[in-house]
């Protein structure tokens, strides 16, 4: 369990998604820096992130929030983030 000053909360989030079309990209290197950038962000934003898994074509984020963050606020920041970050990062 974890504490807030106003509250006593244990909630994970299942996080998955793709790239477009399902395209096998997230191998090698490419895998690697998105799961730097995963855990930047996850650092940044004040989240733990339990479990991680870069597949070649998709991605499982289990992640703990507190209560304050929406779940599609988690998605959002994971996804939107990320995406920016790379493709700022690595013009490839």
């Amino acid at each position: 369990m974890k504490t807030t000053r106003h509250a006593t909360y244990n909630l994970n989030y299942h996080i998955v998604w793709l790239p477009k079309y399902r395209q096998s990209v997230l191998v090698n290197e490419v895998g690697d820096r998105v799961r730097d950038i995963l855990h930047e962000i996850a650092d940044d934003k004040g989240l733990e992130i339990i479990d991680l898994t870069v597949q070649s074509d998709h991605i499982h984020l289990f992640v703990s929030s507190p209560p304050k963050h929406a779940p599609s606020l988690l998605a959002n920041w994971f996804k939107g983030i990320s995406s920016r970050k790379y493709n700022h990062r690595h013009a490839d």
